[in-house]
Formats: structure tokens, C-alpha cells, sequence
């Protein structure tokens, strides 16, 4: 303990009063979480969605604080990415590599830290981590994925189940929280966790006839055929074409007697599931929305090209819809600390857990380390201290905000945490020492999408990506001249040395995070047993 602890622990004991209103004048955190929400939906980042307005509270958010804009998850899955964020921990430190896996919450995790600090933590929402979260002073989160419509929610006191929409309901649990049951002698970090707009993008019931009389913008890449990719690319099972189903996806004729099978084995049947415990109300307003443009795609017959610009539209729409629930959160939590004379020493966060596919390369989902599944949204506004509508170019990352976060409260942050904290580049610091580079590592397989394990680097120009299950392939990308990364350039005599450059630079970036794990290409025999590209 140095000096200037030695003295504030003794100030501390002298003048204990003193010591908690200084405390108290220390900024409370809200951090606002979604799921599945690529930045490039928020309108603020400027992305091909953009048009059509989806986001205006972010965006205001944006417009009064920070927008880093080479924000990236270190594994792109809900869970996760979670875990990395609780514990300022790659995923082969925190013990949760995949979905698959269960939290060790008896871990060390930012929320207990904050704890010791004098914070009060509460979170409500999507926490995906399983088991009953450790470190808040209140919770109510959803079994696993959750549910759009009258969600379940485990709370200390047991099992709860609560009608309504889950985005509204998760709002109305911040809110009341806020209004009724913190304590107003201590600092807060409240997370609200939304499940929208996961899968199968169920939206509100206001929000479905959201977007009915425009077209969605379609990304260039929407008929991408992967044919400068390494084979990964071409035997996944996340394509809006072969893969998203036209009743359990899509919602055609979906009923909760529907009956028909699904048209691939690992097929997500949660949106079926979910209209089964809809009320009458509920699901009378449901088939009212969606009967009429059943109807119409029945009769129009579609197949080819055509069939799959329908079934974008219908996917990006509802998509979009349930972004819409999670925007005006936003916007209603930031009128609560408003109303309530807590904005002004609030830091908002806005984040994601990791980037998805709206169609780019003709998919949905996340999971690769392409841009639109590895950059994700990370928006911060910090009054009187983070200059309003400024954006960073920094390369950030969910390992950071754990350090962020404690940084901010004046807790120590401990030296087995691997990120670094953001609060320099929120006063609007340049450090010189920052990051060049970000490393990735993905494991969930086989499992949904039959997305392979992969390992790699960006740096500010370029990405290296090492998919070792599939016999040492690799693939090169210069985001600078080709940032839709069409193609690969590995193998090129060109870049030769860039290569090897970058190499060298993984394996250090292995070595620095200590990550063994990996990187055994599996037999010729294996590859074999991947069926071609029909």
C-alpha cells in the first residue's frame, strides 16, 4: 500500500462521513447492454442502415458523448462475451469459451469490486452467464436466452413470471430501481441487459407494422458466394438463403399449433415456443400484423434472388423492430436520471455484445472475426468530462470495460486483468502506448452455424485469421483497400512479408494474453467429412 492509500485509509477511519460524501459525489454508471446489435444499425456510426433512422436516442447519446468506432468483442458469442466483460478476462482465462459452458461466479469480477469500492450494483435483464450472478445488490435476469413475450426471470426470492414485452419490462425494472430502491448515499452501477434483438427478433406489438411501407437498403454483399475465402466460408449453416427458415425464422403462417418440420436439424424454435404463452390479446394483434403479408408471399410465388430480397427484407424489418424496443430504452432511462437530478453525474455506456450479420455476406448471426461479428458498439457520454460528439479511432475491446469501469469508481485495478482502461481516451487523452493491435479467438464448434474455431489478429490495417480446425487455413485481408474483405490475400507472393509480419505479431499477442489453447489443425480425413458447397 503506498503512501496516498496509507492516507486515505486513515482519512477514511477519522472522518467517516466525510468519506462517504466524497463517495457519493463519485460518478454512477449505467451501462445499457443488447444483444446481437451490429454498430452498423445505430445510425451514429453511419453505417448502409442508416436511413432509415433506427436508433435516434443512441444516436443522442453519441451526439452528447463519445462513439469509438473500432470497438471489437475478443470472442464473438452471447455468453462470452459476457464473461470477458464481468472479469477483464480473455475467454481461455475466465473459464467461458462457449455457450456450452457455466460462469464460475465465485470468480473475482468488476461488480464485487465495485462493491468493495462502495458501489451499489444492481442488473436486470439478459445475463446468459447461468447460475445466480454474485456482486449486485439486487438482480432479476432471464433463464438462458429468455423471452420476448411474458419472460420468466430468476430473482433471489425465486422464479418470477412477468406479462409484457421483455425490453419494455427490463426498462420498467431500471427505472423502478432507480426511482425507488437505491441508495442515495452511495454511487451506483446499474447494467440493463436486453435480450432484444437476439433471435428469432420478436418485436414489440407497437412496433410491428414499423417499417411496412419502405425497403430496407440491402448490403452489397448480399449475394456474396465466399469463393476467395478459405473453406470455412462455404460450409457454415447461417445463410438467409439455405438456412433461415421461412416459418420458425421468418414467422410465415406461424401459429402455436403449427405443426411442419424445420427445414434444417438445428433449427431455433424459440419464437414458436414463445407464441404459446402469449396471451389472446397478444397473439390477436401477432396474426394481424403478419397474416396479410403471409398472404401476399403465398402469392407471389417468389424463388432465386427474389425469394431470398424477400426474405432479407423480413429479417432486416423485424430485426430493426426490436432494435426500435431497445433504443427507446434508452431513451426512457436517460429521462429517469433526468427527472430524477442523477444525469449529470452519470456515465451512460451503450454497448453490445458483439457485431451481426443484417445479410452482409448473405448471413445472420456472428461468430467469425469478419468485421460486421467483430466490431461492436461502444458509446459513452460522461458530462463534464467526455467532450460531446467527439469519436475515437482507438482499437478498443470488451476486455476493457471491466478496468473502465473500476478506473472511474477509483478502485484499484488488479494486475491479472489483460485490457486497459478507457477513461484517458474519455477525457479525451492520446495515449502513445495504445494498443495497435486486438486478438480474437472463437471456439463454439460443432455446434448452431457450424461456425469452426478461429484465432487472429487486426491491426489498424490488416487481419490474419487462422481457422485450425480446417487443415491450417488462412486468410489475409487489407481492410484498407478492401474493407467488405472480398479478397484473400494469404498465399500472395505480395505479401509474403506482411504475412509473416503478422505471424510473428500473433504469436506474441498468444503469448502476451497466455492462450494456449488451439491452433491443432485437425486431419485431412476430417475435411473430408464436411459436405461441399451444394
Amino acid at each position: 500500500m503506498n503512501r496516498l492509500r496509507i492516507l486515505a485509509f486513515v482519512f477514511a477511519v477519522l472522518f467517516p462521513s466525510l468519506s462517504s460524501s466524497r463517495a457519493a459525489e463519485r460518478p454512477n454508471i449505467l451501462f445499457i447492454f443488447s444483444d446481437d446489435h451490429a454498430p452498423h444499425a445505430i445510425g451514429a456510426y453511419n453505417g448502409w442502415l442508416k436511413s432509415v433512422n433506427p436508433t435516434p436516442n443512441i444516436d443522442q447519446l453519441a451526439a452528447d458523448g463519445m462513439l469509438f468506432e473500432n470497438s471489437f468483442c475478443t470472442n464473438s458469442i452471447c455468453g462470452p462475451s459476457r464473461a470477458v466483460i464481468q472479469t477483464g478476462k480473455h475467454s481461455h482465462k475466465n473459464g467461458f469459451m462457449n455457450n456450452g459452458n457455466s460462469f464460475d461466479w465465485n470468480q473475482q469480477t468488476f461488480p464485487k469490486l465495485l462493491q468493495k469500492a462502495g458501489y451499489q450494483t444492481a442488473i436486470y435483464g439478459k445475463s446468459h452467464l447461468k447460475g445466480k450472478p454474485q456482486g449486485f445488490d439486487d438482480w432479476k435476469v432471464l433463464p438462458g436466452q429468455g423471452l420476448y413475450y411474458n419472460p420468466d426471470f430468476i430473482t433471489p426470492e425465486g422464479k418470477i413470471t412477468v406479462e409484457g414485452y421483455c425490453t419494455d419490462i427490463v426498462t420498467d425494472m431500471a427505472a423502478d430501481w432507480l426511482k425507488n430502491k437505491r441508495s442515495k448515499d452511495k454511487p451506483f452501477m446499474l447494467m440493463v441487459q436486453h435480450k432484444a434483438p437476439h433471435r428469432n427478433w420478436m418485436p414489440a406489438p407497437r412496433h410491428l407494422h414499423l417499417y411496412d411501407d419502405i425497403e430496407i437498403p440491402e448490403p452489397t454483399t448480399l449475394f456474396d458466394k465466399w469463393e476467395d475465402n478459405a473453406p470455412p466460408a462455404r460450409h457454415q449453416e447461417l445463410e438467409i438463403d439455405r438456412h433461415m427458415d421461412l416459418n420458425y425464422d421468418l414467422f410465415v403462417d406461424l401459429t402455436p399449433d403449427f405443426d411442419q418440420p424445420a427445414s434444417q436439424k438445428r433449427q431455433d424454435r424459440s419464437a414458436w415456443k414463445n407464441m404459446k404463452r402469449m396471451t389472446s390479446k397478444q397473439l390477436g394483434i401477432w396474426r394481424d400484423a403478419y397474416a396479410p403479408k403471409d398472404a401476399a408471399f403465398h402469392q407471389a410465388k417468389l424463388s432465386g434472388k427474389e425469394l431470398v430480397r424477400w426474405k432479407y427484407q423480413r429479417y432486416a424489418k423485424n430485426y430493426l423492430r426490436c432494435v426500435k424496443g431497445v433504443d427507446e430504452s434508452v431513451g426512457t432511462l436517460r429521462d429517469t436520471l433526468k427527472e430524477l437530478g442523477l444525469d449529470e453525474n452519470t456515465i451512460v455506456i451503450y454497448s453490445s455484445d458483439q457485431g451481426f450479420f443484417v445479410g452482409d455476406h448473405g448471413w445472420y448471426d456472428k461468430r467469425w472475426m469478419y468485421e460486421e461479428s467483430l466490431k461492436m458498439p461502444f458509446i459513452a457520454s460522461w458530462p463534464g468530462v467526455t467532450k460531446a460528439g467527439s469519436r475515437s479511432q482507438l482499437m478498443i475491446q470488451n476486455l476493457d470495460y471491466a478496468e473502465t469501469f473500476l478506473d472511474v469508481a477509483g478502485a484499484e485495478i488488479p494486475v491479472d486483468m489483460q485490457g486497459l482502461s478507457l477513461v484517458p481516451l474519455l477525457k479525451g487523452q492520446n495515449p502513445t502506448d495504445w494498443r495497435k493491435s486486438i486478438y480474437y479467438h472463437y471456439y463454439e464448434y460443432p455446434s448452431v452455424h457450424m461456425v469452426p474455431r478461429q484465432f487472429g489478429i487486426r491491426t489498424e490495417r490488416y487481419k490474419l485469421i487462422h481457422f485450425y480446425e480446417f487443415g491450417n487455413e488462412w486468410e489475409l485481408y487489407d481492410l484498407q483497400t478492401d474493407p467488405d474483405e472480398l479478397s484473400n490475400l494469404y498465399g500472395k507472393s505480395k505479401y509474403e512479408g506482411i504475412t509473416a509480419d503478422l505471424k510473428s505479431q500473433l504469436k506474441d499477442l498468444r503469448k502476451k494474453y497466455q492462450d494456449n489453447t488451439g491452433g491443432e489443425a485437425k486431419s485431412e480425413e476430417w475435411q473430408k467429412k464436411v459436405r461441399p458447397l451444394e
